[in-house]
């Protein structure tokens, strides 16, 4: 899904006071596994810095959004990033974050789907977990921790940085995941197409 795929998803599930869910209908946002993100600065404003000659250049404003993404690892116990699955570019970013068990090892991550390709546990079952260790509220935490640090530099209060929503897909499969580090990894190349 490109950038302008995932605006017009985002704009064509909203209505005048009601906005539809574009999350998979009662999905466990909690799950361990891979989760691939993708956020949009609001207005698709290139805020985050400049790709020259295939290579993305970050601002002073892309740092912000570099650090506190890794940020949200040290922050959560439960959350795993890794610097070859994320990229800022100058409007948008792509990561996958890796949700799990806090006892569980980390490094031993994979992902699974069930026979019609429908997203399961990567583990074992576990116990319902806090609400703040869901995907939405991961996000929640880092958009606004972005917006408040560039506001500040800013001068401004209040000014959106990202589009209200954002795209993300549960991988499912090895070949998923492989394709999806590749389209990151390769993300700031393909930039002029």
């Amino acid at each position: 899904m490109d950038d302008q795929d995932f605006e017009s998803l985002v704009r064509n599930s909203s209505s005048i006071g009601h906005r539809r869910s574009i999350r998979l209908e009662g999905y466990d946002y909690t799950s361990e596994g891979g989760y691939f993100i993708t956020l949009v600065t609001h207005h698709h404003n290139p805020l985050f810095g400049k790709v020259i000659d295939d290579e993305m250049l970050e601002n002073e404003f892309g740092q912000i959004v570099r650090e506190e993404w890794f940020r949200t690892a040290r922050l959560r116990p439960t959350v795993e990033l890794l610097e070859d699955e994320f990229v800022v570019m100058p409007n948008h970013i792509h990561g996958i974050i890796w949700l799990f068990d806090e006892k569980d090892n980390r490094s031993n991550k994979k992902v699974t789907g069930d026979q019609s390709g429908h997203p399961v546990r990567a583990y074992r079952d576990t116990p319902l977990q806090s609400p703040s260790n869901t995907i939405g509220a991961i996000i929640r935490g880092f958009k606004g921790a972005v917006t408040t640090r560039i506001n500040t530099i800013r001068q401004v209060k209040g000014e959106p940085v990202w589009l209200r929503n954002y795209y993300e897909h549960i991988i499912t499969t090895e070949t998923e995941y492989a394709n999806i580090v590749d389209y990151i990894q390769f993300n700031p190349m393909n930039w002029g197409m």
